[in-house]
């Protein structure tokens, strides 16, 4: 069991996590690195991070689904490829080198940040459709789950970019649906980690009360403030991704 003090930390960080999670996407750079200060090995910290992330996304998704900005069943498609895409991501993340992807995503989120900066699409209103549902599904829900499941940064970002560019959804319709597909790669990478025996469950309890806190506030802002909230918090947490594992590489010898 975590000391009072240590659980209090982990407690604050996940609270934060789960706000910024819900929002725009980027709570890991706040749980992780918490979690690995608490001692746990690079694997646990992944491991249990997605066991207390589950939470976070699920409290949000719940949210959005009651206020009936999200309808499941529709998303057949999307959460079913999202799903398959985390797992595999998950059960290849010790096999496969990820130092190209910490090499690209970066640079990828900086370019997405001032897409979303500048771009007019960015906004409360639905605008044009670019690609059919089970083509979403097939590319985007394959693509970013196999992503969240191998490396993870930046996830709820890539997933709400690729609605707004790709379906035309306005922000809040963006952010809701965002959340039930990464609500879905968290309970698939969950799933295979339980499996290899690498989760702190003890931490991870005190993590997922603050998360279900956070994500709560933070899903109810989204809602209340639209685009003119989400915005500069998306921009906010992918240039922060970015300069993380910028900083990162450059420390790497």
């Amino acid at each position: 069991m975590p000391s009072l003090e240590l659980a209090s930390w982990l407690f604050a960080a996940a609270l934060a996590a789960g706000f910024i999670d819900a929002i725009a996407g980027g709570g890991g750079l706040l749980a992780i690195p918490a979690l690995l200060w608490a001692g746990l090995s690079p694997v646990e910290a992944l491991a249990t991070n997605k066991a207390q992330a589950v939470f976070g996304s699920g409290m949000a998704t719940l949210h959005f689904v009651r206020q009936g900005y999200v309808e499941p069943r529709g998303m057949k498609l999307a959460i079913a490829a999202t799903f398959v895409g985390a797992a595999a991501g998950t059960l290849l993340v010790q096999q496969i080198d990820s130092a190209f992807l910490e090499r690209l995503i970066p640079v990828l989120l900086i370019a997405f940040s001032l897409y979303f900066l500048f771009s007019p699409r960015v906004s409360d209103l639905d605008s044009h459709q670019r690609i059919g549902e089970p083509g979403f599904a097939a590319s985007i829900g394959l693509g970013v789950g196999f992503y969240d499941g191998f490396f993870g940064p930046g996830t709820g970002t890539f997933f709400a970019m690729s609605y707004i560019a790709l379906l035309g959804y306005n922000m809040r319709r963006a952010t809701a649906h965002t959340k039930m597909l990464n609500f879905t790669s968290n309970l698939a990478s969950l799933l295979f980690f339980m499996a290899g025996g690498y989760i702190v469950w003890t931490i991870a309890a005190v993590m997922a009360a603050g998360q279900l806190a956070g994500s709560r506030l933070g899903a109810h802002l989204v809602l209340r403030h639209g685009a003119s909230l989400v915005r500069p918090v998306l921009v906010l947490s992918s240039l922060a991704i970015s300069g993380k594992l910028l900083w990162d590489a450059l420390q790497t010898p």
